[in-house]
């Protein structure tokens, strides 16, 4: 039953305080009517007593306290879920923006979700194959996974994460595959290339989105992955699908925390951060994964850009230390136009070993994937060295070194954004660069491996 009151005491900001309040609870929503009749959406922020503390969804002007009133609904915030979702494009409060019809929910679920049990949890294994040589092939993406990927302002993030969104798919099974795509204060003109790059390609039928523009509000921002989160844990663990949740920017995500934040007068932590930002990333990231007894399962990257570059910077800190490895794009390399500027060294999957080999990728994956990140490792090694000493300081050994290093950028990391690998392409591709060094220097490659493609 809602309840109206007339006790607005004052507003501040995105911030309104109620009085003289009775049975209200945190997260539910309300609804401010103006004296003209208008309606503006908000939500409890903070109860204290018989003070409630709202944030409006939309903007405070116009709002005078004398003559306005609330109306609390006794609800959380939900979303409305169906198989019908998929193909659709939603605002970051899970409104259709497509000029398609509404949906009819099957039900509706609480956004914020119950965290997974641990116990439940099932171990990722299974390989999900992007097309990307340098994540398939060196950081590899296994299905339940958290996998970041940290950018900088300007690296093409998004061309990346359309990508992957347009080729991921479990091999071997013909169990459906799904994608929940969330854009977090994303431009008019990006929200324009996500939705046009996934009708292109046909990819947009497996696909659900949830765009928050720049100008929506901040604790619209704030909903919007957990809405994104609540679409793939229901199309994951009640219609049986794999679903990859792809995330970006989780950077402007974190801002909207910080100005909440800061309007809620909380006391800042690290670089205005509020000191729970950990806890609140953790209730986003640790809700992907697999549960036993239940086939679907959420697979989750979350894309972020590192401010001023810096990886040690609280976002991509934290996130660094919920998730399994972090896939970095590299400025240098963008600069030497390698599409997509992924830098395999510093770049990690923690869970690659559990995803790949006889059975999965193939048997020689192992062996390949050790022997070439440590060779392009030799090779950038000498090429520094040539900078500094000339090329005259090179062994003959080191010069091919330096060789396979230009190779392995140019035609193994580099594929470009519409260029679709499979794993054996990629595998492939990994032999023919080992072959520019002597079969003597590939020690991590055990002989039968060697045998069988190195001579090819």
């Amino acid at each position: 039953m809602p309840r109206e009151y007339k006790t607005i005491e004052e507003v501040a900001g995105p911030l309104m305080l109620v009085r003289n309040v009775s049975g209200v609870t945190y997260n539910e929503l309300g609804e401010i009517e103006l004296a003209n009749g208008e309606k503006r959406r908000c939500k409890v922020l903070e109860v204290d007593g018989s003070n409630a503390l709202v944030q409006l969804f939309d903007s405070a002007t116009g709002i005078n306290p004398a003559t306005s009133k609330v109306r609390f609904s006794g609800r959380v915030m939900e979303l409305g879920v169906s198989p019908d979702m998929l193909s659709r494009v939603f605002d970051g409060l899970g409104r259709p923006i497509d000029n398609g019809p509404e949906i009819l929910p099957e039900k509706r679920m609480d956004i914020n979700g119950l965290p997974m049990n641990p116990a439940a949890r099932n171990y990722p294994q299974e390989f999900i194959q992007t097309g990307v040589s340098a994540i398939d092939g060196l950081n590899t993406l296994v299905r339940g996974q958290k996998l970041p990927i940290f950018s900088a302002s300007g690296l093409p993030h998004a061309q990346l994460a359309a990508q992957i969104a347009r080729q991921a798919k479990v091999r071997g099974t013909d169990e459906p595959f799904a994608v929940v795509f969330a854009a977090l204060g994303i431009t008019y003109e990006e929200a324009d290339f996500f939705i046009q790059s996934f009708r292109e390609t046909g990819a947009i039928d497996r696909t659900v989105l949830f765009i928050n523009l720049a100008n929506d509000p901040a604790v619209e921002r704030i909903a919007t992955p957990r809405m994104a989160l609540t679409a793939a844990e229901y199309l994951a663990f009640e219609q049986n699908m794999h679903v990859l949740v792809i995330m970006t920017d989780i950077t402007n995500y974190a801002d909207a925390l910080r100005e909440v934040s800061a309007a809620r007068k909380e006391v800042p932590s690290r670089r205005g951060y509020p000191g729970y930002m950990y806890t609140d990333l953790a209730t986003l990231y640790e809700r992907a994964g697999r549960q036993h007894g239940k086939s679907g399962s959420i697979t989750m990257i979350p894309i972020l850009t590192m401010p001023e570059d810096d990886k040690t910077h609280p976002i991509p800190d934290l996130t660094g230390y919920i998730t399994e490895g972090q896939i970095i794009l590299s400025r240098e390399l963008y600069r030497k136009n390698i599409a997509p500027p992924i830098d395999v060294l510093p770049s990690l999957s923690r869970l690659k070993d559990k995803g790949i080999g006889e059975g999965k990728t193939r048997a020689d994956h192992a062996d390949t994937m050790n022997q070439l990140f440590s060779a392009y490792a030799r090779g950038k090694d000498a090429k520094e060295l040539m900078v500094i000493l000339g090329e005259a300081a090179l062994t003959e050994i080191d010069k091919k070194y330096a060789k396979f290093a230009d190779e392995f950028e140019r035609q193994y990391v580099s594929q470009g954004y519409s260029v679709n690998r499979d794993i054996e392409e990629t595998l492939d591709i990994g032999w023919k660069l080992l072959r520019i060094l002597p079969r003597a220097e590939l020690k991590r490659i055990k002989d039968v491996y060697l045998d069988k493609y190195y001579e090819e």
